[in-house]
């Protein structure tokens, strides 16, 4: 190391030596901004972030970092809870391009993979061979096996499969000496720091013995057990859960399992988690796979965004355990359940049987951790989220854990691996009030001392890192604590690999992301939106392609893979706004780069389990940036489309528009104008809405809202909703006055604008659903903003949540229609596409019922259409917006057979697919009104 280079020398020569080996290190402030945090509470901006392409990449990145003294953080997707991913020096980021699945052998049951790997992705490699990777946290859609292997990750199902470090078969790595070797399990590797790491364990046997291994989720510190000769000497496991403190890793060979032919649910009722806790001994006698606590309020939380219908029915109680049995024989398997619901001291608890049912539990508990930060009055936060005892002591442990909560003044949501004695928990920690960190320390280290009396261990998966590495010492003894000391001297005698972690660490409360807002008065004055853009706590769903299950988060970053193009992405560099530390001001280049590509399409208001909504906050940014300013064109062309619509109308001139728009120049010309992308085709203006009449007839009153794009653009979704209605028994009438949600000036950030919209609009609707009389809406992203934006936007003005409660889509009303039924759909194929914000406001049950009881076969598509209102339509986001629908919409309807209903109520969706697909979309009403009433 060079003691001359000091500060930015030391860091501009690192750089340059990189240069010459062809690696670059990104040191702009936006790739600073998006790497300050992972999913914990600490907040350190780095110096740099590299992402190597190979192992000589990662190679020549310690051996710069040696020679010029800079620090090197190993990070995979940053979902690491304890700060174990953040560090001041360089970031070494592997997902982006150490991503190669290199072989799996199915004969030998290994698979060889890059560290940046998802596991999810080396799940569907290993699948054809009826193969798996055993450890599978709830990050498992998004997580890499590098930093599996850095925190000995393990998840629910880890009674059945082990940790990590009991699935890794060998590993290739680079020492923080510039060494390279490959360690495997059952062999010596020759290498000069192995050889006294050996003569450093024979000496301290006694210690390690003791200390070390004492039960299966003592994951805190180094795993030295390992070393041990009993053990073999295993190197490879030893390096499991050491935090990128030791080595990085270039490539692991993992271990595969098959996985038993069949798996069944059990559900268990208890009247709190300590009682829940309390049986974990006897449903361990059954050999779970899995036995997973669940907390009231988890679930609570899911009712209250989603509604009580999307919640599968649980046995009574305040705590459950979900708990699943796989065998190879079925009626085996079935008489295990039986006795594991005989045995257990539940309250109440039944077998799941329907695979979708399981499905959407399991998925409740995968979102523990965003679940548990809205479950409390206050903001919940990790920090000590990881604690584990041995099972048999966990309900007196829960009890005392909740004791010791009451007596610093704070409340907690525990949930997590109960068959294991691991306890996951959210805190309502005072982060954001003066004595806030303090109170922190104070709570954590009182904590550990009491896991110390259980015989447990401060983390029982998530590894140490900066949350718990400095209470270490009241884990171990001082003679463990300089054996791991001298441990990380042989393997890194410069210190350069993630330093502050695990030996020598800061202290637990120094670096704390929210504090720093009290510490350092925001840069951005609006409370509310400070508050809102901390919502982010980094858990990064919004990195998993979650389209096959309905999910639309986060559009833009599938098509790019680019973390500034995810929803954690954004939120880091707003955070950083707020700070005023790398971002600079509302107009700041590193602010309009990351809202760029955001489609607006609120899939992370939905799909976020801590609820962030970017589309909020990227109206809330234009509106702040363009306030007594000139606008892009585009804001004023498709801001105001309303606006240029009803003037067609009025003049009555929408078809010399129309000809004007499919005219090569003028067209041409109006697209520049408009700041309309040359390559899209332009929707066209109709001429036969207003002519439509609602039937005569007697029945129950409801008003038809035909929103501004209904109004002033071809189709026939009304006259299709109007005789649904109709035959529903329904007496509907068409709402004659101008009602306009806003929309589009919202995603164009004319908040001032949306807001005179709106209470023009209450004028119209509000009279209408205060006398009883149900409102039918046509389009539902219009439908949405009442749920969504309208009462951010007039919060003060109660007549927004009568509107919001009575306006409904057509299978909403309808599914409250007493004595209707859906016509015959047996034998139809449907491909449905709901709108972004039908499926993340309003939700997508009703008509995902509606259509199960007419008997239709559905496959619906997750993500997004690309279009997104007018962002797909803007120059300069074409590419992007056919990305996006090249991610799931594109291909599902080219694989559809002849004779495929294509279902799409959103208007952008329908404009989408007729450009891109060439296939005309019907809505939901049409496709109704085509196959007559069932009788």
């Amino acid at each position: 190391m060079s003691e001359a280079l000091l500060g930015d020398d030391r860091l501009d020569a690192f750089t340059g030596a990189l240069d010459a080996s062809g690696i670059a290190v990104d040191r702009t402030n936006l790739a600073r901004a998006l790497y300050t945090s992972d999913a914990g509470l600490y907040r350190i901006a780095p110096q740099g972030v590299v992402y190597p392409r190979s192992a000589a990449d990662v190679a020549a990145i310690v051996a710069a970092s040696i020679e010029h003294g800079v620090a090197l953080t190993a990070r995979g997707a940053g979902t690491s809870c304890a700060g174990n991913a953040v560090g001041r020096g360089v970031i070494v980021e592997t997902r982006t391009r150490l991503d190669t699945i290199v072989a799996v052998d199915p004969a030998a049951r290994t698979a060889t993979v890059q560290p940046g790997v998802v596991q999810a992705a080396l799940q569907a490699a290993a699948a054809p061979h009826g193969l798996r990777f055993g450890p599978d946290p709830s990050t498992s859609n998004r997580c890499t096996i590098g930093g599996m292997i850095g925190n000995n990750a393990c998840g629910p199902r880890a009674l059945g499969y082990g940790r990590s470090a009991d699935n890794v078969v060998a590993l290739d790595v680079v020492l923080g000496t510039g060494e390279r070797l490959r360690v495997e399990s059952g062999a010596r590797t020759q290498s000069p720091t192995l050889d006294a790491l050996h003569d450093l364990v024979a000496e301290n046997l006694a210690v390690i013995r003791t200390e070390f291994g004492r039960f299966k989720r003592q994951v805190s510190g180094y795993s030295l057990e390992h070393l041990l000769p009993e053990n073999g000497f295993d190197v490879a496991r030893f390096l499991v859960g050491t935090e990128g403190t030791l080595a990085v890793v270039t490539e692991a060979t993992v271990r595969l399992v098959a996985d038993p032919l069949h798996k069944l649910m059990v559900v268990l009722g208890y009247p709190s988690m300590p009682d829940a806790a309390d049986d974990a001994p006897s449903i361990l006698r059954h050999r779970p796979t899995a036995a997973e606590g669940l907390d009231r309020r988890m679930v609570d939380v899911v009712a209250r965004r989603r509604g009580t219908a999307s919640l599968p029915p649980l046995p009574a109680g305040d705590g459950w355990v979900f708990v699943e049995l796989v065998d190879d024989d079925a009626d085996r398997l079935r008489e295990r359940a039986d006795d594991l619901l005989r045995d257990c001291a539940a309250m109440g608890g039944w077998t799941v049987d329907d695979p979708d049912v399981a499905a959407a539990l399991w998925k409740i508990r995968a979102d523990g951790a965003g679940l548990a930060e809205s479950s409390l009055a206050e903001p919940a936060y990790g920090g000590w989220e990881d604690a584990a005892v041995p099972p048999d002591r966990l309900g007196a442990y829960l009890r005392d854990f909740d004791a010791l909560l009451a007596a610093h003044g704070l409340h907690g949501l525990p949930y997590g691996h109960f068959g294991d004695g691991c306890v996951h928990c959210r805190i309502d920690f005072p982060l954001g009030t003066p004595d806030g960190p303090d109170r922190y320390r104070a709570f954590v280290e009182a904590a550990a001392d009491l896991v110390g009396r259980y015989g447990g261990s401060l983390s029982g998966e998530h590894g140490d890192g900066r949350a718990r590495s400095g209470l270490l010492s009241r884990m171990y003894s001082p003679e463990a604590l300089a054996l791991m000391a001298k441990v990380k001297d042989l393997f890194d005698p410069h210190r350069v690999l993630n330093p502050g972690v695990l030996v020598d660490p800061d202290p637990v409360h120094v670096d704390m992301r929210i504090p720093l807002l009290h510490i350092r008065p925001p840069a951005i004055g609006d409370p509310r939106f400070v508050a809102n853009v901390h919502r982010c706590s980094g858990v990064g769903k919004c990195l998993a392609d979650g389209a096959s299950a309905g999910q639309v988060m986060c559009p833009s970053y599938l098509a790019t893979g680019k973390e500034k193009d995810s929803t954690r992405g954004r939120a880091r560099v707003l955070q950083e706004l707020v700070s005023g530390e790398l971002v600079r001001g509302w107009d700041a280049p590193e602010v309009a780069e990351v809202l760029d590509l955001c489609l607006s399409c609120k899939g992370c208001a939905g799909d976020c389990p801590r609820g962030v909504d970017m589309a909020s906050y990227k109206s809330i940014v234009l509106d702040e940036r363009y306030r007594r300013r000139v606008r892009p064109r585009s804001h004023y062309a498709l801001g105001w489309l309303p606006r240029w619509g009803r003037f067609v109308s009025r003049l009555r001139a929408a078809r010399v528009v129309n000809a004007a728009m499919a005219n090569r120049v003028l067209g041409r010309w109006i697209r520049a104008a408009a700041g309309v992308e040359p390559r899209r085709g332009l929707p066209r203006f109709t001429t036969a809405r207003r002519s439509i009449a609602a039937p005569a007839g007697s029945g129950k009153p409801v008003a038809i809202w035909v929103d501004s794009f209904t109004d002033s653009f071809e189709g026939d979704g009304v006259s299709a909703a109007l005789t649904v209605l109709t035959a529903a028994g329904y007496a509907p009438r068409l709402i004659d006055r101008t009602a306009c949600c806003g929309l589009t000036w919202i995603t164009t950030g004319q908040r001032d604008g949306a807001r005179r919209r709106l209470r023009a609009s209450l004028d119209v609707l509000h009279p209408i659903v205060a006398g009883g009389t149900p409102i039918v809406g046509i389009e539902p992203s219009c439908i949405a903003v009442w749920r969504s934006d309208a009462l951010d936007l007039l919060p003060d003005d109660e007549r927004v949540r009568a509107v919001a409660a009575g306006v409904f889509t057509l299978a909403e009303l309808l599914a409250q229609t007493p004595d209707w039924r859906p016509p015959d759909l047996r034998g139809v194929s449907v491909i449905a596409q709901p709108h972004c914000h039908h499926a993340s406001v309003l939700g997508w049950s009703a008509d995902a019922d509606l259509l199960s009881r007419a008997g239709a076969d559905v496959q619906r598509i997750g993500g997004c259409c690309g279009l997104a209102g007018n962002f797909g339509v803007e120059k300069g986001h074409y590419e992007t917006s056919v990305a996006v629908a090249e991610t799931a919409l594109l291909p599902a309807v080219r694989a559809a057979e002849p004779g495929t209903v294509v279902l799409a109520d959103g208007f952008s969706c329908r404009l989408q697919l007729d450009e891109l697909a060439g296939r005309r979309a019907i809505t939901l009403a049409q496709l109704l009104a085509s196959r007559g009433t069932r009788t």
